[in-house]
């Protein structure tokens, strides 16, 4: 997620805003509607939501190890999608990042290339179709991809997870989406997925890496203010550590981790002291084989919960917040086979977080529209006190600055201008 440093609310601000209480607004086995099913894809291993044709709806990329490329499907509209258009996108894809990476208000694709160990970068042509792939050396065996501005510039770079050859590339942004030499920092044995945020509340974005070990880990990089990172400090989490998720879990303004350990069916999350330094992990049963993790705040009560894709039955588990970093029981909804990438983002216009995952199995992904309601009725009542205020604005700003997904008002996975713009669209419109 791209973190863009602003100025901080007040202490005072951010007390009020951390004592206001949020009441939740729907059943939790209701959140979802069943899931809708989209083909055009082979061997989906990984999708992303962003508005790539400029029309203010969430699309989706979706890469496909099968058929060596990216598939772009535009939404209509109402969270249904047009039949794919693939892209070339180097061989053996497995993750996707969408950015806007030549500054030129489009979104754009970078893409891992599992094979050759290379970036693939599609710059949008500004109408939702894509330019010929331009190819960047990265790491053995690229698992995982991120974006954000790391050195502080505006630009948005690139991070990859390198499973391979142990280690993380991080490539700068030279201002026009081309990109300078990665540079390499030492990882453990095969990391696996990685994330950006502003860990230690300095305003450059930090990396969190899970490493697919047994037992696993989760290694943060702290940014030295440049876009280059100290060595990583290590934290345990469980068996065959995957996908890395950042949100403010405990409603204090900083950002925690959640990791899925696919070796013990449960999710790690380990909630953060306030400096970029993490309590011991705390861990969460799921369903069988958990293969990612999303941050999203679901059920419309202003806390962030976990939404997991479980491969081995196809299924995903919503884990709803308490409130305070801790999750009720898990509720499950059916997806394909072989579940294996989760994302959360407004895809049917309503203001609530929908879900899109990747089947690899069933060579598609699905669908599943939020029904909760919540949002859509208030959807910048982020006090939850009935009302839009200033207060409102200030938690705004607080989640905003923290790198919290909860401020992803236009749900294209970054934070960007563009979140200011939507939530000044949702106050103007006001509550019922």
């Amino acid at each position: 997620m791209s973190i863009t440093p602003t100025a901080r609310v007040s202490a005072l601000a951010a007390s009020v805003v951390a004592a206001s209480a949020h009441a939740q607004t729907c059943d939790p086995a209701e959140i979802f509607a069943p899931q809708v099913r989209y083909g055009d894809t082979f061997g989906a291993t990984s999708v992303a939501i962003g508005d790539l044709d400029g029309d203010g709806n969430a699309d989706l990329a979706v890469t496909n190890s099968q058929s060596d490329d990216v598939t772009v499907l535009l939404n209509h509209g109402d969270g249904t999608f047009a039949a794919g258009v693939s892209y070339r996108a180097g061989r053996r894809p497995v993750s996707v990042a969408i950015a806007d990476l030549d500054g030129d208000g489009s979104a754009d694709l970078v893409v891992t290339d599992s094979f050759r160990g290379e970036a693939s970068v599609l710059l949008n042509r500004g109408d939702g179709t894509f330019a010929p792939e331009v190819k960047y050396g990265v790491g053995g065996s690229p698992w995982s991809v991120a974006t954000g501005d790391l050195d502080g510039d505006g630009d948005i770079d690139i991070a990859m997870a390198n499973s391979g050859s142990n280690d993380i590339s991080v490539l700068l942004n030279d201002g026009d989406g081309t990109f300078a030499d990665h540079v390499l920092y030492a990882a453990v044995r095969s990391p696996y997925s990685v994330a950006i945020g502003d860990l230690d509340g300095d305003g450059y974005g930090d990396l969190a890496v899970s490493n697919y070990d047994s037992p696993g880990s989760v290694g943060v990089y702290l940014n030295n203010g440049d876009g280059s990172f100290a060595s990583q400090v290590l934290y345990d989490t469980g068996s065959f550590s995957g996908s890395v998720a950042m949100g403010d879990l405990d409603g204090d303004g900083d950002i925690d981790l959640a990791v899925t350990n696919e070796g013990d069916s449960d999710v790690s999350v380990l909630l953060n002291d306030g400096d970029g330094t993490f309590a011991p992990d705390a861990r969460f049963p799921v369903d069988v084989a958990p293969q990612a993790v999303a941050v999203a705040d679901l059920d419309a009560d202003g806390d962030g919960d976990l939404a997991v894709a479980n491969a081995a039955l196809g299924s995903l588990s919503v884990l709803l917040n308490s409130g305070d970093g801790t999750f009720a029981p898990q509720v499950l909804f059916g997806l394909g086979q072989g579940a294996v990438d989760v994302s959360t983002g407004d895809l049917d216009g309503d203001g609530d977080k929908d879900i899109v995952a990747a089947n690899i199995n069933d060579t598609d992904v699905s669908v599943l529209l939020n029904q909760c309601g919540g949002p859509s009725a208030c959807a910048a009542d982020l006090d939850g006190d009935g009302e839009l205020t200033i207060f409102d604005f200030l938690e705004f700003q607080n989640l905003f600055d923290t790198g919290d997904p909860i401020a992803d008002f236009d749900g294209d996975g970054e934070l960007t201008l563009f979140d200011f713009l939507a939530f000044q669209n949702a106050f103007d419109a006001g509550c019922p």
